[in-house]
């Protein structure tokens, strides 16, 4: 299990890491379209949609989390979680289309950039009021995974920016 240091940590290597990359691609890079995938500038606007809502939860009060309900079994681990993504995606999971970006402009890479680094930041002090207890007993409702612990989310957060940080790397021929 990965401690809340640990996940922060994590969280912001990976972030930080699609990030700047998607920042450094050139014009030709950033736009590339492969068929029938995003470009690098989506992939990072997907990375930011999917960031804010578990942001926005949160920032909420833990009473207002309650309302997801709370744990009745252990946290999965972190390769447990990476797991589940993959079994939802090869039954042919995809996002959901409040989490499909719009194409994205070359001049407005910074800005997503800095947005997503924001947001980041902004779940990072959330983190601060929430104890390792409370990562395994509050639950939130994921799109494709169902029920997950904050802990179980946060795990898939950190795993699903370092997905389509090899996605676009993969589309890119890198």
């Amino acid at each position: 299990m990965l401690d809340k240091d640990q996940i922060i940590g994590k969280l912001l290597e990976n972030h930080n890491r699609l990030a700047d990359m998607v920042s450094g691609l050139s014009e030709k890079e950033f736009c590339a379209t492969p068929p029938g995938k995003w470009t690098a500038g989506q992939q990072l606007d997907h990375i930011y949609l999917s960031l804010k809502p578990l942001t926005m939860a949160l920032g909420l009060p833990k009473i207002g989390l309650k309302a997801f309900g709370s744990a009745n079994r252990p946290s999965r681990d972190y390769d447990g979680v990476v797991a589940k993504y993959h079994e939802a995606l090869a039954n042919g999971g995809k996002a959901p289309s409040n989490f499909v970006p719009d194409p994205v402009l070359y001049t407005d890479k910074d800005a997503i950039s800095a947005k997503l680094k924001s947001n980041l930041k902004k779940l990072i002090s959330h983190l601060d009021k929430y104890s390792e207890r409370d990562l395994d007993k509050y639950l939130l409702p994921h799109p494709l995974l169902g029920k997950m612990t904050l802990r179980e989310m946060l795990y898939f957060t950190i795993y699903h920016s370092e997905h389509h940080y090899k996605v676009t790397l993969k589309n890119l021929g890198k």
